[in-house]
């Protein structure tokens, strides 16, 4: 896995040395912009995991940059670096579409659990935006609508049956025992009777496969189940 890219816009080059060096001692790659232009200028030269940006900058200030960021449609996590304390600075951040802040002076451990944090909400948050529709020859599946089509019918499926049916798609052509299905899709450990998995299978079959001359949905005996063409 390659490091990740965090841009540092600090006009105060002392502050913005400490950072760098000790990001990159974490293992970090970083670059650093002194101005709001130069920022904004990086910023668009190369794609950043995450961007601590100084509220107080020369040429553009930390805000302006942070909005014009904002309006190309980007989602990287952008922490603010700021002197003032005051609570308006920082709802104005938030409001502008910062993922944090931190007050000058901080403690560097602080800022980089911030960093962690934030690099960490943005990977769940592109993991789960990553796909939106999931296909196997006619049945397509919109997990932003939850809506299903199998050819042009639209097949209704209570969340129960939705959930379990995009968890077969997503690891489909892998033998899946009911154990995996039951704590993927229910959210618990297996404590007793797996019944249940084979219950909701059969109402999905009833609904995807039975009308329709080719079933997806196949049983492994002794094993569990599998989603293939």
């Amino acid at each position: 896995m390659s490091a990740e890219k965090i841009l540092i816009i600090e006009d105060e080059k002392k502050i913005a040395r400490i950072i760098q060096l000790e990001l990159e001692h974490e293992g970090y790659k970083t670059e650093t912009a002194w101005t709001g232009i130069e920022g904004l200028e990086k910023f668009k030269s190369e794609k950043w995991d995450l961007i601590l940006l100084d509220v107080m900058l020369p040429e553009l200030s930390g805000m302006e940059v942070l909005r014009r960021i904002r309006t190309t449609g980007s989602y990287t996590p952008i922490i603010l670096l700021t002197a003032r304390d005051s609570l308006p600075d920082k709802v104005s951040g938030l409001d502008l579409g910062a993922n944090d802040y931190i007050t000058k002076p901080f403690e560097i451990e602080e800022l980089l659990a911030r960093i962690r944090a934030c690099l960490r909400m943005n990977l769940l948050y592109t993991e789960k935006k990553e796909i939106e529709t999931y296909e196997m020859g006619d049945l397509t599946v919109n997990t932003k609508t939850r809506e299903v089509l199998r050819g042009s019918k639209q097949v209704e499926l209570t969340p129960r049956e939705f959930d379990l049916l995009v968890y077969l798609l997503k690891n489909k052509n892998q033998v899946l025992n009911r154990e995996q299905i039951l704590s993927k899709v229910w959210g618990f450990d297996y404590y007793g009777d797996t019944n249940v998995v084979d219950v909701y299978i059969r109402y999905l079959r009833k609904k995807i496969d039975s009308s329709f001359p080719t079933p997806y949905i196949h049983t492994i005996r002794g094993v569990g189940y599998t989603m293939k063409e």
